[in-house]
């Protein structure tokens, strides 16, 4: 059995009125979820927001779950959909909002170890969307070439060269930050 074998099991039992088993999907999937909003966004409490979203659209669609199917490039997609249409309505929010003057001493930011998500989303940050998410859910959340094409509604090849292009944008940005290990180091 597949590990993620018993995610579908736990699925298939919430489907059915479980919900020990859906307490253990929020469990086990809920950090890696959480780290996928994390690099999306420069705010953990919006992460929060969002990974909450998540779970009760999850609980209000997870009829529409296919038993058989992998299971975490349908949370991944979910999750991706949250994702956007929080963009949308920030974005409409933000057209709407006045501009309110900044005060003139800001307090300075609290300092991050290095490793941390912060450093992650930092580094991220300059690649576009599309590249930025399929990197997160190919490193940090682990799933395969055909997981991230489900979760995205794309195909293998075009996950591929996203993934590409985003190495090679990091690569450089590596290099001309100093850090770069040479082809070989790390982003394949």
């Amino acid at each position: 059995m597949s590990p993620d074998g018993n995610l579908e099991i736990l699925m298939a039992a919430y489907q059915s009125g479980d919900f020990g088993a859906a307490t253990a999907l929020i469990e086990q999937l809920s950090p890696q979820l959480h780290r996928f909003f994390v690099g999306q966004l420069a705010s953990r409490k919006d992460a929060d927001d969002l990974l909450q979203e998540t779970w009760l659209l999850i609980h209000k669609v997870r009829h529409t779950y296919r038993a058989g199917e992998p299971v975490v490039p349908w949370f991944y997609g979910i999750a991706r959909h949250v994702r956007v249409n929080h963009y949308r309505r920030s974005s409409r929010i933000a057209l709407h909002e006045e501009q309110v003057e900044t005060p003139s001493e800001l307090p300075a930011p609290t300092p991050e170890t290095p490793g941390t998500t912060a450093d992650m989303a930092e580094l991220l940050a300059p690649l576009p969307e599309s590249q930025r998410e399929v990197i997160l859910m190919l490193k940090v959340a682990g799933m395969s070439l055909e997981e991230v094409a489900r979760a995205t509604s794309s195909t293998v090849g075009s996950v591929k060269q996203k993934a590409h292009r985003g190495y090679e944008r990091l690569r450089k940005r590596l290099a001309a930050m100093g850090l770069s290990q040479g082809r070989r180091g790390g982003l394949s």
